[in-house]
């Protein structure tokens, strides 16, 4: 037995509750190590005999196996400990490590399931489909606003440029939205800023005149509302634009300035070319970085968080460049709005592993970038395979509880990335195959806007294109494509809210294969990644839940008996 390769902890993601007396434990060991897994635990006062759960293996990847129990007790309060069976050896894993008997005050403490520790993002997020847009490119529905010297809509992109962009436009083509089945928009920022992105924000508290008025937005949230669609905004507290008024203050009265502490200047006078302040990303003159360690500096911007939920009932932030802002500021973030709206959604960026950020007391949910990583290299590259790919999902669901996995924001593009259509080189083959996956795998799929009819695009800027209103433009097999599966996913609730498991992961053919799962149903996914029809013996799955008699196609609605079952060329099978 590999003793350095198992691994608990009595909290976080390997020990959690997910209902009032019951706890959901995990265990890692050694890949393929152990042949028997079970959790014995009691009330942590004692008094029983220990009650046994058997430890099912939910998850792998290249260099350990993943055990998962849920134990439950009346009182709430959890002592445990694993044993371990290889097959030679028989040991009790606890706190104070390895034994053939357990002694005395070795177990693992949960020490009591407390209402408050029981958390979870929003249910409404969970799993929901959401719609990325970036204002400026969507749709120009007020010629009136434009900024000077607007450009074409179909000429290409440059990092200056503008096309007349603005929330009219998101109001003017909601049909869309509507007739796609999105349920949550997301808006890149819509304040007041010089740029078309919007990310050098000059004052938080207006709309930017160029895309419309506050009554705009608010006749647009409650047309979302109308429709039971969610609005989440985007902030970015990491930095202000060069026209903040406390840096324009900075700017003017040097040291003596009241805000000069908003912000980490080397030196005065304070100098752009090159600035000696700090700034975000590489010396970016016109994005001052701002200290939220300073108490007057956090007390501005919780109010802006609070303001736009409190005034404007939008359900959610978006949490631009989330990572390098402290802790202890988005957790007092997250109290203010949480007090304004219980509900309310709060997402960071953060472009690797995150788990520190959303253990319930900072973020509901990141933006799911290690997902995206290996979508780009299974389907779009097709640089690693079928293994490989089940390995690097199995990290990204180990890592969190089971309800914040549901509401990640699973992206295949974004605003800052190259367009995931021309990653696989054009080929539509290959964008519907990750397609199908994101809108069957466990999370809140996110859908970069244009991606649905076929727009392509490399890097910023030219990921940024003017969306394609033409239908003769758009490629509307596509768009059949992302309106079936997430209808299909709001007709199962399994493939929203259940849970996951790699069932198949063949590097030979490069087929793979998920299960979503409840007490109530599940849902077998197969992805054949390759250009040549394959086979699968539907004999041979591991269904977690039992093995049914027969299964359908939820697509073409075909029925077939278990045994051997046909993809196409880069086809999908949903059978349920």
């Amino acid at each position: 037995m590999l003793r350095e390769a198992v691994y608990h902890l009595a909290h976080g993601n390997y020990a959690y509750p997910v209902s009032e007396d019951t706890l959901r434990v995990t265990l890692r060991a050694a890949k393929g190590d152990l042949q028997r897994v079970q959790v014995l635990y009691h009330d942590r006062y004692g008094g029983s005999e220990p009650l046994v759960a058997t430890m099912d293996l939910v998850a792998e990847d290249e260099l350990f196996s993943y055990y998962q129990a849920d134990i439950v007790l009346a009182t709430k309060r959890f002592g445990y400990v694993f044993l371990l069976d290889d097959g030679k050896n028989v040991l009790f894993y606890t706190e104070k490590g390895f034994f053939t008997e357990v002694p005395p005050n070795t177990q693992f403490h949960y020490p009591y399931i407390a209402l408050r520790d029981l958390w979870e993002p929003p249910r409404w997020s969970q799993g929901a489909v959401i719609y990325q847009i970036f204002p400026e490119r969507f749709a120009n529905g007020d010629p009136t606003n434009d900024p000077p010297n607007v450009e074409a809509w179909d000429t290409p992109p440059t990092v200056t440029s503008q096309k007349g962009g603005d929330l009219q436009g998101v109001i003017d083509r909601f049909d869309h939205l509507v007739d796609l089945g999105v349920e949550v928009i997301y808006l890149t920022p819509i304040f007041q800023a010089p740029s078309n992105h919007k990310y050098d924000t000059v004052d938080y508290y207006k709309i930017d005149p160029h895309f419309g008025t506050e009554e705009t937005l608010r006749t647009l949230i409650q047309l979302a509302h109308d429709h039971g669609i969610k609005i989440v905004l985007d902030a970015v507290f990491n930095h202000s634009g060069f026209g903040f008024f406390a840096f324009q203050d900075v700017l003017a009265k040097g040291p003596e300035s009241a805000y000069a502490h908003w912000f980490n200047i080397e030196s005065f006078p304070v100098q752009t070319d090159p600035p000696n302040y700090e700034t975000f990303a590489n010396q970016i003159a016109t994005m001052p970085k701002l200290m939220t360690v300073e108490s007057d500096v956090r007390d501005y911007f919780l109010e802006v968080g609070r303001y736009w939920i409190r005034e404007f009932g939008i359900d959610g932030w978006r949490l631009d460049v989330a990572n390098e802002i402290d802790h202890q500021f988005w957790r007092e973030f997250r109290q203010v709005v949480k007090a304004e709206n219980p509900e309310a959604l709060i997402v960071g960026e953060l472009w690797h592993e995150a788990s520190e950020w959303v253990r319930g007391d900072q973020f509901d949910s990141v933006m799911n970038y290690s997902l995206q990583y290996a979508c780009l290299d299974f389907f779009a590259r097709g640089t690693i395979r079928a293994r490989s790919f089940a390995h690097r999902l199995a990290k990204v669901q180990m890592n969190h509880t089971q309800a914040v996995n549901l509401s990640m924001f699973n992206l295949l593009g974004s605003h800052d990335t190259e367009r995931f259509l021309t990653t696989c080189g054009g080929d539509v083959q290959k964008f519907s195959l990750a397609v199908a996956f994101q809108l069957t795998y466990e999370g809140a799929p996110m859908i970069y806007y244009g991606d649905e009819v076929g727009m392509e695009g490399l890097i910023d800027p030219d990921c940024r294109r003017g969306m394609l209103w033409d239908p003769k433009e758009q490629n509307l097999e596509l768009l059949a494509w992302h309106k079936t599966l997430i209808e299909l996913r709001k007709k199962h609730h399994v493939l929203r809210r259940g849970q996951s498991k790699t069932v198949w992961a063949d590097s030979a053919t490069n087929i793979f294969g998920f299960v979503r799962f409840s007490q109530d149903e599940q849902i077998l996914v197969l992805l054949n990644n390759l250009p040549r029809a394959q086979s699968i013996d539907l004999r041979e799955i591991a269904w977690p839940v039992e093995m049914p008699q027969h299964v359908q196609d939820l697509l073409t609605k075909e029925t077939f008996n278990l045994g051997k079952i046909m993809l196409e060329p880069y086809g999908t099978r949903i059978l349920g």
